[in-house]
């Protein structure tokens, strides 16, 4: 495949060469999928130990912001730079790197006798955790046929909702019988015998035309994605209209823009710009963004949905939402939505599946207040139309990209999840509490402030009916943002099928 050249028409080539797969790509899907799960782990665990930390080490409010942000903020910020290096240098080798830097990340976050030492080794995981999220998925696309592939990907895909499901249970348990530094050195044993598996099993492979290094192209992404995703993570704590999140966000927004000229006019570029040309790609980034914002921002209300509304304690709560990561592991490790995806064909599949998603965020809006039976047919109605969705979202953006590229589109994929989170969080977050403070009767910024301003039961009782109100208003917002994200993503991807295959970035 030739370099890219400055020029911005896509070039002819022949689809990717059929290959074998690896003998042993099941046992080495085992092994990355393990490294997978310790990273999302991590992303949820330490919420957990926030009260431990509080009192063992006296962290303030800010310093445990730090400890949680730390990592999300130079993870998402390192991950198409991360997986640019995957294809430069190695998969396999930045897969190693990646489990060696957060094996000792999480060493050294255990033994941590200061906030400061916890925070550092928290970015230090970051950094291995945005190797460990590119890698993990480029491997897979090298070692499965095409025709396996779907199903290695919702195989992959599960495991993120395992992650997201048992962090906080995980977390419960180890603090319930350790000191808080035991949830990270937890990571030790699972990051050895990954690293040992990585060794031995993984085979190694990179872009054989092996361009130059874009080092301004990897300082820009990395600011402009950090930049964004701080000043999302800051909105709801410090308002939307405060100088730390009107000048960070405008960091990143100036800066995206500088990365993607740069990209544009640069022989060899880490994100190829011409990607956006193809439809296939920008319907699959369209819907994966708006499946993240509606699911991301969906499912962090949910959890205030259950301990405010319906008065469950955080374990419970936990334990209430695993139904959603139990029918999406289900479905995927049997195989069942990947033979779904392919009768369905790509478009029609991430249609209907979206579309199950968001009947199961209207059923939780409508139903959920009135008990946990409307609110586990959510639950069951998303997992459905996530075990099926999301996979061949994440297998079309990987498709649409040229198989020696695969580390990026990894980071594609990674980075557009932290992004439709976020924003996800961010923006239903807003909605909620907009209706909330136009129908409260006290004057109040928070449900608990609100609830000790009352005066009387009936009052009381006039709060949590205007919290109830907000969440069903934000949570019918997030399911119009998925079925929204349904119908562009499957009209995109329906063109882009009728459009000649070869045809893309070269």
């Amino acid at each position: 495949m030739s370099a890219p050249s400055t020029s911005s028409t896509p070039s002819a080539r022949p689809p990717h060469e059929p290959h074998e797969g690896h003998p042993q790509r099941w046992l080495i899907l085992g092994v990355i999928c393990l490294a997978q799960l310790t990273v999302l782990l991590d992303n949820t665990v330490l919420n957990v130990a926030i009260p431990s930390l509080t009192r063992e080490m006296d962290a303030a409010t800010s310093d445990v912001q730090w400890m949680i942000n730390a990592y999300s903020l130079v993870q998402s910020g390192l991950l198409l730079t991360a997986g640019s290096a995957a294809d430069r240098y190695g998969r396999k080798k930045m897969l190693a790197t990646g489990l060696a830097l957060f094996g000792v990340g999480s060493l050294v976050a255990g033994l941590a006798q200061s906030t400061g030492q916890l925070i550092a080794a928290r970015a230090g995981m970051g950094v291995g955790g945005a190797l460990l999220m590119t890698t993990t998925l480029a491997v897979a696309m090298q070692i499965f046929t095409s025709e396996e592939q779907p199903k290695a990907i919702g195989i992959w895909a599960a495991v993120n909702s395992l992650g997201f499901a048992t962090g906080p249970l995980i977390g419960g348990f180890m603090l319930n019988h350790f000191w808080w530094g035991a949830i990270f050195l937890i990571n030790l044993p699972v990051a050895a015998l990954g690293l040992i598996a990585v060794v031995a099993l993984v085979p190694e492979s990179k872009n054989p035309q092996g361009d130059r290094p874009d080092l301004l192209g990897a300082l820009l992404s990395t600011i402009g994605m950090a930049s964004l995703v701080y000043a999302i993570i800051s909105g709801p704590e410090h308002g939307w209209t405060s100088s730390r999140v009107l000048v960070t966000g405008a960091v990143a927004l100036v800066v995206l823009a500088l990365f993607a000229y740069w990209e544009s006019r640069i022989p060899y570029p880490m994100l190829d710009m011409r990607f956006f040309r193809n439809r296939r790609f920008t319907g699959a980034v369209a819907g994966a963004v708006l499946i993240t914002f509606g699911m991301g921002g969906s499912l962090f209300l949910l959890t205030q949905h259950m301990q405010f509304v319906l008065g469950y304690g955080p374990l419970e709560a936990g334990l209430r939402t695993a139904p959603l990561a139990l029918v999406i592991v289900a479905l995927n490790f049997s195989g069942v939505a990947a033979k779904w995806t392919t009768k369905l064909g790509t478009p029609v599949a991430i249609l209907i599946g979206m579309a199950v998603m968001s009947g199961g965020l209207v059923s939780i809006a409508t139903l959920g207040s009135g008990g946990y039976t409307g609110m586990l047919l959510g639950l069951v109605l998303i997992g459905v139309g996530a075990a099926v969705a999301s996979p061949a979202m994440a297998h079309a953006i990987m498709s649409a990209i040229p198989r020696e590229r695969a580390g990026v589109g990894a980071g594609i994929n990674g980075t557009l999840a932290e992004f439709g989170t976020g924003l996800g969080v961010a923006v239903l977050g807003a909605v909620l509490n907009s209706r909330f403070a136009a129908l409260i009767p006290v004057a109040a910024s928070s449900l608990p402030a609100a609830l000790a301003s009352a005066d009387s039961e009936s009052e009381k009782r006039s709060v949590t009916e205007a919290f109830s109100s907000g969440l069903e208003t934000s949570q019918l917002v997030g399911a119009a943002a998925v079925l929204l994200g349904g119908v562009v993503a499957a009209g995109l991807l329906r063109r882009a099928e009728k459009e000649d295959p070869r045809v893309l970035p070269a």
